[in-house]
């Protein structure tokens, strides 16, 4: 049995973001598809038996259970040594990017995904204001990342692989990332870490049935 099990599906980009770090790292892992279109989330047994909040990644490590990517990264520093941090400072600016993507970031952008290609709502309101709120995001990253590799330091660190989650799929979430010439520099060197996968390769699920 492989050291980590990652409940996960290949259309998440929360889930991505551990499956990229578990890869990267070359940990014994293996991704468990979680049929998350046809409701498995939802059921009593997912949610009694995996996550209360029926929400994927949830990662397995021996007895410990693990969901939400920012706690499942920073568990992964501990016990793999990877992209983490060097000083304290550097541990608590890595958290305040992790939080500025969950809730600004990938909060607006995933939901404008699930909306545009996923559900295929059409241009609503509701969509063309998460896009104002996505890419006012979008450009807050791209300023911080003038004249910088990395976000944090001089290495990739957990906040990178939090912050990408989502950016592989511009086509997907509608949001050309042409503009933002800092960003697009940076995810390409992501993309040159030894490891480097597409989401799409990375986790089972794809493509969706009917897609």
């Amino acid at each position: 049995m492989s050291d980590y099990i990652l409940h996960c599906f290949a259309q998440s980009g929360n889930a991505y973001k551990a499956a990229l770090m578990l890869e990267l790292s070359g940990a014994d892992w293996k991704p468990e598809w979680v049929d998350f279109f046809n409701g498995a989330t939802r059921q009593e047994g997912f949610r009694e038996g995996v996550n209360e909040m029926g929400e994927i990644p949830v990662l397995v490590h021996g007895d410990l259970r693990l969901s939400q990517s920012g706690v499942i990264l920073d568990y992964l520093v501990e016990t793999l040594g990877t992209f983490g941090w060097e000083t304290e400072a550097e541990r608590r600016e890595i958290l305040r990017w992790i939080l500025f993507d969950n809730h600004k970031l990938t909060g607006y952008a995933a939901t404008l995904r699930f909306l545009r290609f996923i559900a295929k709502t059409g241009e609503t309101d509701v969509v063309k204001w998460l896009e104002t709120r996505a890419t006012a995001a979008y450009a807050i990253l791209d300023k911080h990342l003038d004249g910088r590799e990395f976000v944090v330091g001089n290495k990739p660190t957990i906040a990178d692989l939090s912050l990408c989650g989502y950016l592989y799929w511009p086509d997907e979430i509608g949001i050309d990332l042409r503009p933002y010439t800092n960003i697009t520099r940076w995810l390409e060197t992501l993309k040159a870490l030894p490891g480097w996968q597409h989401p799409y390769d990375l986790m089972p699920g794809h493509p969706l049935p009917g897609a």
